[in-house]
């Protein structure tokens, strides 16, 4: 029997003010799968990757309806809180993000602030070790995170992510201001990571999509007749594989093929 998705999506709309961002999104997250988000641009990927942690909470405004469901738990339930969402689903940005302390100090700062108790050292290495950069860093973890190379922080920051042990990590372009050799690394790292994690990532990038993900989410943006209103819709969610090769969608075939986008 498969498992219980880690989130189940029903109904999802999101407004920022008068605007509408997002309608009608329904969909199950996988455990332990890696979800690509696409799409073109202004469709709305970061507005939906930003539910699962509700982070859209941050930008004053925002409306959420629908359900966004978390191992069962509605996520935006009034009793529920954000901070605590946060801590179980990671997240990455675009660009690499790191505080401008020691390497150890970056890793080591969400573990402290959440009242971790254990050997911070261990922690330190495991978590390092779990993004691939313990090897390159062990014998400088005094030294400014800003030092690294921009691929070296990005690590960091999922490093810093996976210390405080989420279950999910959200990405949002992780890779898109990193070179080719850095960007490799981050996708070869990411299929170690989903062994233990959920995995959402937003890319622009096709051929990314198509290496990395297991399920893929396409997003298109609907206009109203006049013109003067545009938000995000669904177009269709599968496997990786049955997008790429025989979508369901002719928006996503176009999509995909490079007819528009």
């Amino acid at each position: 029997m498969s498992e219980e998705p880690a989130f189940r999506v029903r109904d999802l709309a999101v407004s920022y003010g008068s605007q509408v961002a997002l309608k009608d999104v329904t969909l199950d997250i996988e455990p332990r799968k890696i979800i690509a988000i696409i799409g073109p641009s202004g469709c709305g990927k970061s507005t939906l990757i930003r539910c699962f942690n509700r982070m859209n909470d941050l930008i004053p405004g925002t409306r959420v309806q629908g359900q966004v469901l978390y191992h069962g738990q509605d996520i935006y339930a009034n009793d529920v809180d954000p901070v605590t969402v946060r801590r179980n689903v990671g997240m990455v940005f675009q660009r690499p993000n790191p505080f401008p302390k020691s390497i150890k100090e970056n890793v080591a700062y969400g573990a402290r602030i959440n009242g971790y108790k254990g050997n911070i050292d261990e922690l330190v290495e495991r978590s390092l070790r779990g993004a691939a950069l313990w090897d390159e860093v062990k014998d400088n973890l005094n030294r400014s995170a800003l030092a690294l190379s921009g691929g070296q922080q990005q690590r960091l920051c999922i490093a810093r992510a996976i210390a405080v042990q989420p279950d999910t990590i959200l990405m949002d372009e992780p890779a898109s201001a990193l070179d080719p050799v850095a960007t490799s690394k981050i996708e070869d790292l990411m299929q170690e990571l989903k062994e233990r994690y959920t995995i959402i990532i937003v890319t622009h990038n096709m051929q990314q999509a198509a290496r990395v993900s297991d399920k893929a989410a396409f997003l298109y943006t609907e206009v109203n007749e006049a013109g003067t209103a545009r938000w995000g819709v669904l177009v269709e969610y599968d496997d990786t594989s049955r997008i790429f090769t025989n979508p369901r969608d002719k928006r996503t075939d176009d999509y995909i093929s490079g007819r528009f986008g």
